[in-house]
């Protein structure tokens, strides 16, 4: 299990869940954000950190998409993937409102509302991933499916060529 001391809603919902994790502290002022720098913190390849993008289908609709942090979403592939016709970044001012989480910070686990969750097929290719651990400074690194007993997840091919 992870450190007791920093609690996230992620957090508590793996410790609820019982799954095995670590969490894994990298500098808040000052330190990286996007993933690739975020993986080269820990000295890990890009594709083995996972970034957690939300989308819209400015229809009310929201759908979650993880994908490693050195690949671009493909919104096309993406869109057609979770069923609608056309899909777009949620705008950073709605994150914090809509998931409770901030953009860096942002973990597919734990988010306000359950929403229909994407993870790029090459999460299992590796035996843990790191995803966010719900605020900046803080990632988990768990078994792709030991997320699957806390998340509902959908594994397809979702980034750019």
């Amino acid at each position: 299990m992870g450190k007791k001391n920093v609690k996230t809603n992620a957090v508590r919902l793996l410790d609820r869940a019982k799954v095995n994790y670590e969490l894994r502290e990298y500098p808040e002022q000052d330190g990286p954000i996007a993933a690739v720098d975020v993986a080269q913190y820990f000295q890990q390849p890009a594709d083995r950190l996972f970034k957690t993008l939300v989308t819209t289908d400015n229809n009310k609709g929201y759908f979650v998409f993880c994908l490693p942090g050195d690949h671009t979403l493909d919104l096309k592939k993406a869109a057609k993937i979770v069923g609608v016709k056309k899909i777009e970044m949620l705008k950073q001012k709605d994150l914090l409102p809509l998931t409770g989480y901030v953009h860096g910070g942002c973990s597919p686990i734990g988010m306000k509302k359950v929403f229909p969750t994407v993870i790029d097929e090459s999460a299992k290719d590796w035996e843990t991933i790191y995803v966010s651990g719900g605020k900046i400074g803080l990632q988990i690194e768990v078994d792709v499916k030991d997320l699957e007993n806390v998340i509902d997840i959908t594994y397809d091919k979702i980034t750019k060529e």
